[in-house]
């Protein structure tokens, strides 16, 4: 920095220096790891962790709360209620027609029936998180709803 008199090259001359320079900034870093090997600092027991944080390519809908989940089992209540009522409906109709309409009716309510065991499932591994919520795309993510963005550890 007091060589450079505090300059900082930009990300066009850094990127060119690479690509002028790959072959050697290779063999250094592998000088490096040779050295490091000669001095012990290197074992098969160590791990090294980066901290950074990445924008993460996750979407809201495929991110689940128990907040979002009972929202959804509220919504699948109210569609099984709509189709009950469409069955009261048929009953009320000729025979031939009531069988054909409830028919299908029946298969929609089995149907939401269905989802909603599945919807049920994950709550209980919900709660267990410490974060309270899970990502279907990538577990390591997690929403911030203070600065509306995905946390995503690697």
């Amino acid at each position: 920095m007091w060589l450079t008199g505090r300059l900082s090259p930009d990300f066009r001359t850094i990127a060119n220096f690479r690509k002028d320079n790959g072959k050697a900034i290779r063999k250094v870093c592998s000088e490096f790891v040779v050295l490091c090997r000669k001095l012990n600092l290197l074992s098969q027991a160590l791990v090294a962790i980066d901290g950074s944080k990445f924008k993460a390519l996750n979407n809201r809908d495929r991110n689940l709360k128990p907040s979002k989940l009972a929202r959804r089992l509220e919504e699948i209540e109210r569609s099984i209620e709509r189709y009950f009522y469409r069955l009261d409906k048929a009953d009320q109709k000729e025979p031939a027609i009531a069988e054909i309409q409830t028919a299908n009716l029946k298969d929609k309510i089995e149907s939401l029936k269905q989802e909603m065991e599945r919807t049920k499932r994950p709550e209980a591994e919900l709660l267990k998180t410490p974060e309270k919520q899970r990502s279907l795309t990538d577990p390591d993510c997690t929403i911030l709803e203070d600065q509306r963005h995905w946390d995503c550890w690697l």
